[in-house]
């Protein structure tokens, strides 16, 4: 697969699935935007990928404030013009009862997992529409897919954020743009790490091949949506789970 001459961005890609999704996008030849509200990792990112002889730059971006988005992506398309390839990584989630939840913690979830997705792709749309063949990949999680204890609005953002892109792949297809998602598993990110031992001994006894994912796995399934090789693919959720879900 090579995506050379290609513009790539990838928002939260300062760590965890997003920063693996930069490296292999750069490493297929893409410019990678490296986008992140963290401005000291996300340049730290960008740097590596330059230390390897990659093309990335960082931009900050708050995937929850509107107007943060709308300055992103002014940046990109004054520096850049229309994206080939646009990756929705940011994301976050706690564990927590729904009933003990807050509107403001539930808005902070959705803006994150689905507005600020929503609202960057709406940004950077209509340049690539008028040039056509361009690639969108959302992350969403299986959690969208089957629901998840202690995860509910979570879960309803990601909800959300897939059927955005079956709808928004029917929307676009006439202008040559895959629109594709692809819903990790438990994975083995920072947020993980904050987790319990004994809720990831648990998680890991449920998933048939018995261990936690690896963000790279993540990154290859998106780098796939990404290039040539998905361009009959559109409108599809891709579960990166280790078989957890395969009955979802």
């Amino acid at each position: 697969m090579t995506l050379t001459a290609k513009t790539a961005v990838v928002t939260g890609a300062a760590s965890g699935i997003g920063k693996a999704c930069a490296s292999a996008l750069a490493a297929a030849g893409a410019h990678v935007i490296v986008a992140d509200i963290d401005a000291d990792n996300g340049a730290a990112v960008a740097a590596a990928l330059r230390a390897e002889g990659r093309q990335a730059e960082f931009l900050p971006v708050d995937m929850t404030d509107p107007a943060s988005i709308a300055a992103f992506a002014a940046a990109v398309q004054a520096a850049h013009g229309s994206v080939d390839v646009l990756v929705n990584g940011a994301g976050w989630g706690r564990t927590a009862p729904f009933v003990d939840g807050t509107p403001e913690f539930w808005n902070k979830l959705v803006a994150l997992n689905l507005v600020g997705p929503m609202t960057l792709t709406q940004a950077l749309l209509p340049a690539m529409m008028e040039r056509g063949g361009s690639r969108i990949v959302n992350i969403a999680s299986d959690a969208g897919r089957v629901g998840s204890l202690g995860e509910t609005v979570y879960a309803a953002a990601k909800g959300g954020l897939i059927a955005f892109t079956k709808s928004l792949a029917r929307e676009t297809a006439r202008y040559g743009i895959n629109v594709n998602c692809v819903c990790p598993g438990p994975t083995d990110t920072p947020l993980m790490a904050a987790v319990p031992d004994k809720v990831k001994e648990a998680l890991i006894k449920a998933i048939p091949l018995r261990r936690l994912g690896q963000p790279e796995e993540v990154a290859d399934a998106v780098a796939f949506f990404a290039g040539a090789r998905a361009s009959y693919i559109t409108g599809q959720v891709l579960s990166v789970s280790g078989g957890l879900t395969m009955a979802g």
